[in-house]
């Protein structure tokens, strides 16, 4: 118990004295996977309002497939770039493998299947009277989507919580493409897993009290979000 009680002070201690290592840690968790986010956005909200507004051959194969790919495990997504990525591999040429860069295009294939389907739900849910009353009257094809996507913001903004939580908190696909190296691209679930094998449990409890914080953060934002759409519905 008092072991328990000493890693636990040594973690806050860890927090509050702004140590270097834990809050580079922290920074690089933050910077791959806002990049991810990022990088995932526009291209996915794209294939989801196709898939929600028109209508073309494969269309239903393609939202069974996402759906899909919502449950890969994150360390066979992280296998298969990793063999994509490997000095043998289709793009070994490139020598992106245990690179920020890896990491990113590992966080990217994570969330955008879940960016795809939440997004398509979000707009198969809106009015499409929306899309109708827009173009009668006359407004160009980019207002009409801008006029559409705003009325399902809150749901597509859910989306992107969602995403973004799962992506932060993945460990095996940023183990295989990042490697784990310090202050390059060991990241907080990465980090988690190395101290706690080693018997560091300070660290590993410090940051995964960051974790916890974001998710409840994340959570609460999202639920408040949910209930903002329920208002205005």
């Amino acid at each position: 118990m008092s072991n328990s009680s000493s890693a636990i002070t040594d973690a806050f201690s860890l927090l509050v004295s702004g140590d270097a290592e834990l809050w580079n840690i922290i920074g690089i968790s933050f910077q791959v996977s806002t990049t991810a986010i990022a990088l995932s956005i526009i291209p996915a909200l794209v294939v989801a309002f196709l898939l929600a507004y028109i209508k073309f051959p494969g269309r239903r194969f393609l939202v069974s497939f996402f759906s899909t790919l919502l449950s890969v495990p994150a360390v066979v997504v992280g296998l298969t770039l990793y063999l994509v990525l490997s000095r043998h591999g289709l793009l070994g040429e490139w020598r992106l493998l245990f690179t920020q860069t890896a990491m990113v295009l590992g966080q990217m294939a994570l969330s955008f299947p879940i960016l795809v389907a939440m997004g398509h739900a979000a707009l198969q849910s809106s009015d499409k009277r929306a899309w109708e009353t827009a173009r009668t009257l006359g407004a160009g094809v980019f207002k009409t989507i801008y006029i559409v996507l705003r009325e399902v913001r809150f749901g597509l903004f859910a989306a992107l919580l969602a995403a973004y939580g799962r992506i932060l908190a993945e460990v095996g696909a940023s183990m295989m493409l990042g490697g784990n190296i310090l202050h390059h691209t060991r990241n907080i679930p990465t980090a988690i897993a190395l101290e706690t094998s080693k018997g560091d449990f300070a660290q590993g409890i410090a940051l995964g009290m960051v974790l916890l914080m974001l998710a409840f953060t994340l959570n609460y934002l999202l639920h408040y979000f949910q209930g903002k759409e329920g208002l205005v519905e």
